[in-house]
């Protein structure tokens, strides 16, 4: 796997690559990789002839500073995890290298910042913009490789292809899950082993909406499920769960809903705040 710090050899060997006509998947990351991102970077290992990872904590999403300083940072365990995953490429470049100077740029990405994650990280979409455009224009990679569970991200991310007319296939892979549901996440290493064993709460309050809903029950109904089942810990404290269009995330109208449709959640585990969905076809 060849490692690369500098945009400037990065670009070059991708150049020499791009050349032979090889192909070039990407899957972007911030890092503490699980399973989850390894299943992503096995995925573009099979569509291309380069899988290149990045891994970056972008700290112009983090509308927090005590959760950019708490973010996990774990870069030698993730080199060998991508290296027996059989990832080609690595591109770990320093707050310097990706932001030489302040960057005054705002996205706009219309209803999806403004509702669920957008509602409550102000500013947050308009980060994950600014530095998912500069890895694209950096790796110029013919398709990128995102997670599920960020559904929202994955809408802007795919607005913004569309919009700056990027030349890039967009795959959206399905949540990676630990044995009792919980949706693997970088941030679940932040949990303590008793945050963890409740932390589950989540997906089963999405299952249990999902049913109520798939038997004509009413929104209004499956959202007091939800809050009456996270009820079951103190460590748990929802901020949001909302049954929305998976087109562009827009809330139904209260009472029943037919599929498509996305069931969103966000709750504190803890002081660590962990989201999911699921989504109905």
């Amino acid at each position: 796997m060849q490692v690369f710090t500098s945009i400037h050899s990065l670009r070059d060997y991708l150049f020499q690559n791009r050349q032979q006509n090889k192909t070039i998947g990407f899957v972007p990351t911030m890092g503490a990789l699980h399973e989850g991102h390894l299943s992503l970077i096995k995925r573009c290992k099979e569509d291309n002839d380069l899988a290149v990872c990045s891994i970056y904590v972008n700290p112009t999403q983090f509308n927090n500073p005590e959760d950019l300083k708490k973010y996990p940072r774990t870069p030698e365990a993730d080199q060998q995890l991508l290296q027996d995953a059989g990832c080609d490429v690595l591109f770990m470049p320093a707050d310097t290298e990706m932001y030489p100077a302040p960057v005054n740029l705002k996205m706009d990405f219309g209803n999806l910042e403004t509702v669920l994650e957008g509602k409550f990280r102000p500013g947050h979409f308009n980060g994950v913009g600014i530095v998912v455009s500069k890895l694209f224009h950096m790796v110029q990679p013919d398709a990128a490789y995102f997670g599920q569970k960020d559904l929202q991200q994955c809408l802007v991310i795919r607005r913004l292809i569309q919009d700056l007319s990027f030349p890039v296939r967009l795959l959206i892979c399905p949540t990676m899950r630990e044995s009792d549901g919980l949706a693997m996440s970088s941030r679940n290493r932040r949990l303590s082993s008793a945050q963890r064993t409740v932390a589950p709460l989540l997906y089963q309050a999405l299952e249990m909406a999902h049913a109520m809903l798939d038997n004509d029950g009413t929104i209004e109904l499956a959202k007091k499920t939800v809050a009456l089942h996270l009820t079951k810990s103190d460590e748990v404290e929802l901020e949001y769960f909302e049954v929305v269009n998976t087109d562009d995330l827009s809330s139904f109208i209260e009472g029943k809903v037919q599929a498509p449709y996305a069931l969103c959640i966000a709750a504190f585990v803890g002081g660590v705040r962990l989201i999911d969905n699921i989504l109905v076809e």
